[in-house]
């Protein structure tokens, strides 16, 4: 066979060649994506690394970064070969599955159909495709996997955990054998040592901690759940490297709670540490952190935009992604180590935009499902999650093997003859519980915390002083949007007769919603039926769900933005979608920017001073609050998805939607990763005068792009410096049908 046509094992390049392409990646134009010239991006079962886990599906799914052979180019038709040996795929051999020319354009979610594989065995595949000229391009490079057991039950792989060494940022000699070490940012992990003794048993003490004390020291009683520990260390004599054990903490070790894999050991979230009577000199050579977290890629993702402030936060936000994916499940922090639905769901979407990995948010999901939490909130966020994942991924094994249970967790058992749901009409049955797989009292929660817990004095909680009534507005507003998802989800399997029933169900709770929970006087929605008093949580919700009629939407989007952030970290999440729902993108913007306040992420940064994003706003809000939790990360997700406004419009990104919310910004650039590739956007904004937007998409995505109209009637826009048509909607001219690859937008006054 010629080269050409071999399945690509490695690329080599001569050194001048590689320091020419290197240069041009370099200085090229941001705008410009550098588009593999063969299939990229390989993933047999979401995974970019299968050998390093054992594949359990028996028909794996495989997905691939379609090559851009051209501007505009889509995928026709694909081939792939899976073989049995490295050998027999470099002969162009799928000995166990050859699938032929196959015309789709279907680049994730497509499943092995081949020999049946064996288990315990290494497998090859390799892939090539066409494009709309019936190109074809050269062969990717070969992926390996590994089977493991083929007969047991469904389950979601996982990668094993992964360590970084992170050398210190300052180590600062405060006396005599007394050491302050600042690692730069927090970390779950251990700390390790080389130090030399002139004798054997001397012990010296290490002080590992989350909250900084002047000067130079750890705060020894930092309260609430925040992090500190001694440990003591007793030395060999000579010169030896040290990995010191960190003894487990029973609350966050319990039943409930997901442990720690025994070959990486317990660990624990600090960012200083403190040695004293150490032997010998400590300096960056010397000391490192090793730090525990789900495997990362730091350049998948990047934004930067022109307030300095909001570059920040999103650091902030981004990193706490990566620093709590320590159990390699999302968890709720380092005080129980228990995953809660509503904070997966903001952390799955958080993931989804700094990296380009979906097993640790579909594991998650999945083991939610069958280990569900109290609020019922939380039960309907699975319904969010499923939907998300399927979304994101565009593959439907997840969707498919829990179908009935998502259908339980839409609590349609729950509804009374107009629709509306309630805990506290005698509906919950033994029956009821057992479908959603939960033992205990399901109970309302609309927000965290409540008044008078946890410390909290005067009845002060996160819940605008919201009235807890039967027929709760909250409860509804997630119970309309799981019907609606639930509606989709059945017709993307093929269960047409439900997805009818979910999207009637969906229409009945709209209208009963707005007919019993919306005070029409005033143009907003009261707390529950036969309450009187309107708090942020029982409008947010529902102009983020899309559930206000058009009439009310202004005077709902009032409203809300008239409260501000009387919500949690986690109510933020809504809060900020229902502002961009609304179109009031300057206000969303100032509340992940303002400085002034202390419920805000500026705070966290600037105040504050940690480095991942915390349970609640500041520790007078929630006394007990551990420094750790990535539900405070919600800017991680808003600005990809709402200000910048890329979102995928159909499963696994087969199309996308750009349609950018800036404010008052004047620049903005993000890279978001996808599993069809990266996508970029950067913008240059002139108030009201001229807006310039650079799209990048990947082969074989098309776009929907949004521009602002500035106020202007015209719906022309100019595209690749040709003038082009678009459709008025709302405050936007939308361009539909623009074609993969590079495009340059502008619009001007």
């Amino acid at each position: 066979m010629t080269e050409s046509n071999r399945p690509h094992t490695w690329i080599q390049c001569p050194k001048t060649l590689l320091s020419a392409l290197l240069a041009f990646i370099t200085y090229a134009p941001q705008s410009l994506t550098a588009a593999s010239p063969v299939p990229s991006g390989l993933l047999c079962e979401l995974t970019s690394e299968p050998t390093k886990t054992a594949i359990a599906d028996p028909r794996p799914e495989f997905a691939w970064i379609v090559p851009g052979l051209n501007q505009d180019d889509v995928q026709t038709a694909y081939q792939v070969l899976v073989s049995s040996s490295m050998n027999q795929i470099e002969q162009n051999l799928g000995d166990l599955w050859d699938s032929g020319k196959v015309l789709s354009s279907r680049s994730v979610g497509v499943e092995y159909a081949g020999r049946p594989l064996s288990p315990d065995t290494t497998c090859c595949w390799c892939v090539r495709t066409w494009n709309q000229q019936d190109r074809v391009s050269p062969w990717s490079q070969v992926q390996t996997f590994r089977t493991g057991p083929l007969d047991g039950p469904y389950t979601t792989i996982r990668y094993p955990l992964a360590t970084t060494r992170v050398k210190p940022v300052r180590v600062v000699a405060k006396a005599d054998r007394y050491y302050f070490v600042d690692f730069g940012k927090a970390a779950f992990g251990t700390v390790e040592l080389t130090l030399t003794s002139p004798e054997a048993g001397r012990q010296i003490e290490v002080h590992l901690g989350e909250v900084y004390a002047k000067p130079d020291s750890i705060d020894r009683n930092p309260g609430g759940s925040r992090r500190y520990r001694q440990l003591e260390l007793t030395l060999e004599e000579g010169t030896h490297t040290y990995r010191l054990t960190i003894p487990p903490d029973k609350r966050n070790t319990g039943p409930q709670a997901i442990k720690m894999p025994e070959s990486v050991g317990e660990v624990m979230p600090f960012r200083y540490c403190e040695v004293v009577n150490s032997p010998s000199a400590l300096d960056a050579s010397t000391i490192c952190q090793i730090a525990v977290h789900y495997p990362f890629d730091e350049g998948a993702s990047r934004f930067h935009s022109s307030d300095p402030t909001l570059n920040d936060v999103w650091e902030l936000c981004r990193y706490s992604i990566k620093a709590t994916s320590f159990c390699g499940v999302y968890v709720d922090g380092d005080r129980e180590r228990i995953p809660y639905e509503a904070d997966a769901y903001i952390n799955q979407l958080c993931h989804y935009c700094v990296d380009r990995e979906y097993t640790m948010a579909r594991y998650t999901h999945e083991y939610l499902m069958t280990h569900p939490t109290w609020p019922t909130e939380w039960i309907l966020h699975s319904v969010l999650m499923a939907w998300a994942d399927y979304l994101y991924t565009g593959d439907t094994d997840s969707i498919e093997h829990f179908y009935d249970d998502l259908k339980a967790k839409t609590l349609r058992a729950l509804a009374r003859e107009d629709g509306l749901i309630s805990t506290q009409t005698g509906l919950v049955t033994d029956e009821v519980l057992a479908s959603i797989h939960f033992r205990g009292t399901l109970r309302d929660i609309v927000d965290w915390p409540h008044g008078n817990i946890l410390g909290l004095q005067g009845g002060y909680g996160e819940t605008d002083d919201f009235e807890f009534k039967p027929i709760n507005t909250v409860v509804n507003a997630f119970h309309y949007r799981a019907l609606v998802l639930m509606s989709r989800i059945a017709q993307v399997i093929d269960e047409e007769q439900d997805a009818a029933q979910f999207a009637s169900a969906a229409a009945k709770v709209r209208q009963s919603f707005n007919d019993k929970l919306l005070d029409k006087d005033k143009g907003i929605y009261v707390d529950g039926e036969g309450s009187t008093h309107s708090a942020l949580h029982a409008n947010m919700f529902p102009l983020a769900f899309g559930l206000v009629p058009p009439e009310h939407v202004e005077s709902v989007a009032a409203f809300v933005k008239s409260r501000g952030m009387v919500c949690s970290v986690y109510g933020s999440q809504y809060l900020l979608e229902a502002l961009y729902e609304a179109g009031l993108d300057d206000f969303a913007l100032h509340l992940m920017t303002d400085r002034k306040t202390d419920r805000s992420w500026a705070h966290m940064v600037y105040n504050v001073g940690t480095t991942i994003t915390l349970e609640a706003w500041d520790n007078k809000y929630k006394p007990n609050q551990d420094w750790n939790h990535a539900w405070g990360a919600v800017p991680a997700n808003i600005i990809p998805r709402c200000l910048m406004g890329v979102e995928p419009v159909e499963p696994g990104f087969a199309r996308v939607r750009i349609k950018p919310q800036v404010g008052s910004l004047t620049r903005g650039s993000l890279d978001l990763p996808t599993i069809r590739g990266t996508i970029r956007v950067d913008f240059e904004a002139t108030l009201g005068q001229s807006f310039i937007l650079n799209v990048a998409t990947p082969a074989n995505m098309p776009a929907v792009v949004y521009l602002p109209n500035l106020g202007s009637d015209s719906t022309q826009v100019l595209m690749d410096g040709r003038t082009v048509q678009g459709r008025r909607e709302g405050k936007f001219i939308v361009l539909e049908d623009v074609t993969p690859g590079n495009h340059r937008f502008e619009r001007r006054l």
